[in-house]
């Protein structure tokens, strides 16, 4: 009889685990539909706010770049990102608004607002939808993208691209030294309508990439001026103490482009040595991983040829 009690007994045994695992299992799968459809706790600047746990109407006044690269859907962008080429296209059909726009953003029907701290009516849009404010400039430029992720529930995804964005940026960096001397310099220059800028490594225009991620040296005159504000703008008589021996120039379709048929220009030791690295002003002023992308993949064929 005990023997066959006891494998009676292990199919009960069975049976009973195989039902936990199934009880388990809804259960877990209810608690994951439960948290998409609800909210999350994120900590902001300000202090813990309840947010979408998975927003599906986002009006970006800031940082609207990093919430496309992770397929946050926006239905309200600035000005500033609309008029981004590396955008335009991402964004076609979408209302652009500000921190004036309270009725507009209200006919929107947002879930979820992200402005800059710096941004006017903040509490009024808060009371439109939970409203994050950063701050600009106070995170380097990976850490707000891995923020971003953690107000959108996808910090995986922020993550595994900081990860793998880093690897290749400073693989990249290391074939770029090994070319052209771990002692070349780098100067990133910009025009506008009066004047020329010169950047530091945080400035946007790939500065983050260059200084950064690949470690390449910028002109002592440049670290002296730039570094700490961030930018400084020069006049053409003393380019040649900023310019390095190559050179990224930040070319403003807007701005005045006619120091580049002076003297001074031509005989800069870059440009006789077609050490110049052209990219367009309006698709470089942001550091999220679509502008990131698209800048590592310019430098790296300008420095390496591939």
């Amino acid at each position: 009889m005990k023997k066959l009690l006891i494998p009676f007994i292990l199919m009960l045994l069975i049976i009973s685990a195989c039902s936990s695992k199934t009880t388990t299992e809804k259960e877990n799968k209810n608690a994951t539909d439960e948290n998409k459809s609800g909210t999350i706790t994120y900590q902001s600047e300000t202090g813990p706010i309840e947010v979408p746990a998975d927003p599906k109407r986002i009006v970006a006044l800031s940082n609207a770049p990093n919430v496309i690269s992770l397929g946050g859907n926006i239905v309200g962008v600035d000005e500033w990102t609309n008029m981004n080429p590396l955008f335009k296209k991402k964004l076609k059909g979408i209302e652009v608004v500000s921190d004036d726009s309270l009725e507009k953003i209200i006919e929107l029907n947002p879930d979820l607002i992200i402005v800059g701290s710096e941004m006017k009516n903040i509490d009024k849009l808060n009371e439109i939808a939970p409203t994050v404010a950063f701050t600009w400039g106070k995170l380097d430029y990976l850490t707000q993208q891995l923020e971003i992720g953690k107000l959108l529930n996808k910090e995986k995804e922020a993550k595994e691209w900081v990860a793998d964005f880093k690897k290749r940026a400073e693989d990249t960096g290391e074939a770029i030294r090994a070319k052209i001397g771990e002692d070349a310099t780098v100067s990133v220059i910009e025009n506008d309508a009066k004047q020329l800028y010169v950047f530091g490594d945080d400035w946007a225009r790939g500065t983050e990439i260059l200084y950064q991620a690949m470690d390449l040296k910028m002109p002592e005159k440049v670290e002296e001026m730039a570094q700490k504000p961030g930018y400084y703008a020069l006049s053409l008589e003393v380019l040649p103490e900023f310019a390095g021996d190559y050179i990224v120039f930040s070319k403003n379709p807007d701005g005045d482009s006619s120091f580049l048929e002076t003297s001074v220009w031509k005989n800069l030791p870059a440009v006789k040595n077609n050490r110049v690295i052209e990219i367009n002003t309006k698709a470089s002023t942001y550091s999220d991983p679509i502008t990131l992308e698209y800048l590592l993949k310019i430098f790296k064929e300008s420095f390496l040829g591939n």
